[in-house]
């Protein structure tokens, strides 16, 4: 008998759709398994954890509107109906129950972990979890879990969640009027770069067929490749956008898989992608909690240079996905079988789409751990070197004699594990050269066995692995008991003791806004460290990051991936960014506000750039609060205002009709070309 797998609307079996593809292993089921269970449509029956909040009501009573066959839902303790539909005190009796194929988990952050448990024990085969800042030890426990079982598929953290457009389920918060049944499948880590390629593909005719948000967290549960099979395979999708960013290595991974596809297809659907943080502030945290560079991870223009190497049109701006697809698609033919040169029409159209961008100072080429992150913690390194201490771990300062060398324990994305990181470089000004990861389980903790590899890796005297064993050892109980997510240190190697010599650690200090957890981490933070205008903005929600050299154009964006996308394409139009500044995926006319004041303090400026994309925000909104800056800070700079998405129409409207010296567009090259000329003037 062949088990059925309802696919948007109608039912297919798993044999018509190539499920075995999705295994490595015939034999052996595992997490990839259930990639499957990411085809999402009308047959899905949803429910929603959190249901009674007022966040998940508000969303349950839009998706219910647009279609999305909502089943019901669960609220501890809770038991009746909501919305008309059935209530359930757990999410184990609501699957007996309501025999649910998908639970969106809408509760705050601190709360999250639990309930993706909670569903994973109750074996829902897709979860999707929308919450921003969970602490990336939860979730490197989650993970451990899931490569444990072959039910239940993760989408998130920190994601918009997935829609099928032309089965008009959505599960998460996307803007529902930018969305256009039609034949273009995204996946991507931004939200806010995927709602404006949305409605660069509706503008173009084109629609959407599923949009997949893995997310922008350091670990999320569903990456790009897992995207790609499921598109590869999906009859409604014939074109393919990838959105990327800086952190981690998936993009190298989807870059690998596609030149497989490619080699192996005789008919591949085209695929175009983007890259955001070219021009990010080396070493940041780029507003998305994944959005940063670790030791042995490539930047974005290694990215972009895997991707375009394997076929892949690249764009600079999302607005440009719509026409760049229309014109793949033109020589795109479904089911064919015609042969075709592997690349090629790809190539034909990637530089009229856009230019390469080359890093033009020597500051955008230092290597990540000589600054520090925001949104998470660093501490100073003699504060570092007495954690070690207290850890009996041997410390030292460096006498000049012997070769010091990289040994960290960190995050290993690809794996969704802790790892080991080391490198036998000696050249302080590029540490990370070389960089080998060396993975490990999360719950079973570090195997003593792998100590001689290491090692050897790093070169040391087969008299020191005792020695190296004690640090390793030191450091992963440290990376346990703090919730670190890096712990880099500096060792050299003399008579067969291994000594530390420097230290660079980083904690994740969502373990203690969002759980109060690791306080007297928290405590060793020096805020007479950082910039005063980023500790400003940060009390208001606001991320903000001075960008380094002489950029005169202050850019107020809301959305980590957009603000990334906006400093990147500016750069390549000709200007120069000032700042980076996330009002956040929600902006409010008060932190519209409170962006101004924040750039304002900034004597480089000479423009301000508002590039908003009303995907949950709302254009006229915060064409008011653009408005309301005005009139209460009594600014005097010029100000270039692009909106698109929801209520543009009125927000430009808003802009033109003030009076006020601002400059209104929906266009972004247009308007990038008005701020760079007031810019110079």
């Amino acid at each position: 008998m062949i088990r059925q797998l309802r696919v948007r609307g109608r039912s297919a079996p798993l044999k018509h759709i190539h499920v075995s593809s999705f295994s490595t292993s015939a034999r052996h089921c595992s997490y990839e398994d259930t990639i499957a269970n990411l085809k999402i449509g009308a047959h899905t029956r949803v429910i929603f954890q959190g249901f009674t909040g007022r966040q998940a009501t508000a969303n349950a009573k839009e998706s219910l509107a647009w279609g999305t066959n909502i089943v019901g839902g669960v609220t501890p303790g809770k038991n009746g109906e909501h919305l008309g539909l059935p209530l359930l005190p757990t999410v184990r009796e609501a699957m007996e129950k309501l025999k649910p194929d998908a639970t969106g988990i809408y509760v705050a952050a601190h709360q999250a972990p639990g309930a993706i448990e909670e569903a994973i024990e109750a074996e829902i085969p897709l979860i999707v979890a929308v919450a921003e800042h969970i602490p990336v030890h939860d979730m490197l426990r989650i993970h451990s879990m899931l490569k444990t079982q072959s039910k239940c598929r993760l989408v998130g953290a920190n994601a918009p969640g997935i829609i099928s457009a032309i089965g008009k389920c959505r599960i998460g918060f996307q803007p529902l009027p930018c969305f256009m049944p039609g034949r273009v499948g995204i996946v991507a880590k931004s939200g806010t770069l995927s709602y404006e390629s949305v409605a660069s593909t509706t503008r173009a005719g084109l629609g959407q067929s599923l949009c997949i948000s893995v997310g922008g967290d350091v670990l999320p549960g569903t990456n790009f490749v897992d995207g790609l099979k499921v598109f590869e395979h999906d009859d409604d999708t014939e074109g393919i956008l990838l959105i990327g960013e800086i952190g981690g290595t998936a993009e190298l991974d989807a870059a690998e898989w596609i030149k497989d596809y490619r080699k192996r297809t005789p008919n591949p659907k085209p695929i175009a992608a983007l890259i955001g943080g070219v021009r990010a502030a080396p070493g940041r945290i780029m507003g998305h909690a994944g959005a940063f560079v670790l030791p042995g991870e490539p930047d974005a223009l290694t990215k972009v240079k895997h991707l375009e190497d394997a076929g892949v049109t690249i764009v600079n701006h999302p607005g440009k996905f719509g026409e760049a697809m229309k014109g793949l698609l033109s020589n795109y033919r479904p089911g064919s079988t015609r042969s075709a040169t592997p690349g090629a029409s790809q190539r034909r159209s990637m530089h009229t789409i856009s230019r390469r961008i080359r890093p033009t100072t020597r500051s955008q080429a230092l290597r990540p751990s000589t600054m520090v992150h925001k949104r998470n913690l660093y501490i100073r390194e003699n504060l570092a070197l007495n954690l070690l201490r207290e850890s009996n771990i041997n410390v030292s300062e460096y006498s000049g004699q012997g070769n010091k060398r990289l040994l960290a324990v960190g995050i290993d994305r690809k794996n969704l594990s802790p790892c080991i990181i080391a490198s036998p470089a000696s050249d302080p000004e590029q540490p990370h050269v070389g960089a080998k990861k060396f993975p490990f389980d999360y719950r079973k903790g570090f195997d003593p066995s792998s100590t001689q590899e290491i090692a050897e890796y790093l070169q040391l005297d087969q008299s020191a692995k005792e020695s190296l064993l004690k640090v390793i050892n030191g450091l992963v109980d440290l990376f346990m008991q703090k919730e670190a997510f890096l712990l880099e240190t500096t060792i050299v190697e003399q008579a067969g003791d291994v000594k530390v010599v420097g230290a660079h650690f980083g904690f994740d200090d969502a373990a203690f806004r969002s759980t109060k957890r690791q306080a007297d981490v928290h405590a060793l933070r020096r805020t007479e460290d950082e910039d005063a205008q980023e500790l400003e903005a940060e009390k208001d929600g606001i991320v903000y990051i001075k960008l380094a050299g002489d950029g005169n154009i202050g850019t107020l964006v809301n959305g980590a991936g957009l603000a990334m996308n906006t400093v990147d394409a500016l750069a390549d139009a000709g200007g120069k960014a000032a700042n980076f500044l996330d009002t956040g995926g929600k902006a409010t006319s008060e932190t519209v506000k409170k962006s101004f004041q924040v750039i304002l303090q900034d004597p480089r400026v000479k423009v301000i750039f508002v590039n908003i994309f009303g995907g949950l925000t709302l254009g006229d909104m915060i064409a008011n609060g653009v408005l309301l800056a005005f009139k209460e800070l009594e600014m005097r700079l010029p100000v270039v205002v692009r909106i698109r998405g929801t209520n543009e129409k009125e927000g430009q409207k808003i802009i033109a009709e003030s009076g006020l010296p601002l400059h209104a567009f929906d266009d972004f090259e247009e308007a990038a070309a008005k701020a760079i000329e007031l810019a110079n003037r």
